[in-house]
């Protein structure tokens, strides 16, 4: 286990912040821990572990690249958007006038410690949308998965006594798709891999498809009950410290 490791300041820079001086697990970190059976089977089906890795690694950075000019965005810094991700980003600023979502920039990246649970994170957003005031995390996957309330749950639960109004969370889904102007169905490319989902209607899969232009993908859904997701990350969260003992002793964050 210490292999996966320089040392235990590449640990601590990797898995974690250290705020005042002292050092805390960072939430995404902790959700690792949790299978994804979803990218095992995607690794199953590639070519080889490295095409897939590849593959892996180009989706993430598109979707770095989007998720960056969207912070950049609510920041009011008019950041550059790359071509590329330009249906992404204006399906984003159109959803977000349509819906009233109200973001100010000092509570846009902002860091979270939970003290009483001794882990730290970075919420996208603390955000009024509909008149509540939640969390709103911001997603580049093709849909919304059960993990990120984990995610999302930690963070409920560290801003709850500075945000005494707070009382919901929201994931926000932004994409890129094609759709096909015969049958309906969609058409997902991302990290150099195309991924179509059929229509459900007669024809689609014998259908010689003529896509749309790129456009973007917005979802937005909202999950207000988080306590008890809190109670998994709780258990997610222990699940990490004991896979990651040894380290944890080392730098002293458990003794």
């Amino acid at each position: 286990m210490f292999g996966e490791y320089k040392d235990e300041t590449q640990f601590k820079e990797q898995c974690g912040y250290t705020i005042d001086d002292v050092w805390y697990p960072r939430v995404t970190k902790i959700v690792s821990i949790k299978a994804k059976p979803a990218l095992y089977y995607y690794y199953g089906e590639a070519k080889s572990y490295k095409a897939a890795q590849e593959a892996t690694e180009q989706s993430a950075k598109e979707g770095t690249a989007i998720h960056e000019a969207v912070e950049g965005l609510l920041l009011n810094k008019n950041p550059e958007i790359p071509p590329e991700i330009a249906p992404a980003v204006q399906s984003f600023l159109e959803f977000y006038e349509k819906n009233n979502i109200q973001v100010t920039p000092d509570l846009v990246e902002r860091r979270i410690v939970n003290y009483d649970h001794r882990y730290a994170g970075t919420v996208d957003a603390i955000a009024l949308i509909g008149g509540k005031l939640g969390v709103l995390d911001i997603k580049t996957s093709q849909a919304i998965y059960r993990d990120y309330s984990l995610q999302t749950s930690a963070y409920m639960d560290a801003l709850k006594s500075e945000f005494r109004t707070l009382e919901t969370r929201w994931i926000l889904k932004i994409d890129q798709i094609q759709t096909c102007m015969r049958c309906g169905s969609r058409r997902r490319i991302k990290g150099g891999n195309e991924k179509i989902k059929l229509a459900w209607r007669n024809g689609a899969r014998t259908c010689v498809h003529e896509w749309s232009e790129l456009r973007g993908d917005i979802e937005l859904q909202e999950f207000p009950y988080w306590q008890e997701d809190f109670g998994a990350f709780l258990g997610a969260k222990r699940l990490w410290e004991w896979e990651n003992e040894a380290w944890l002793k080392r730098i002293g964050y458990l003794s």
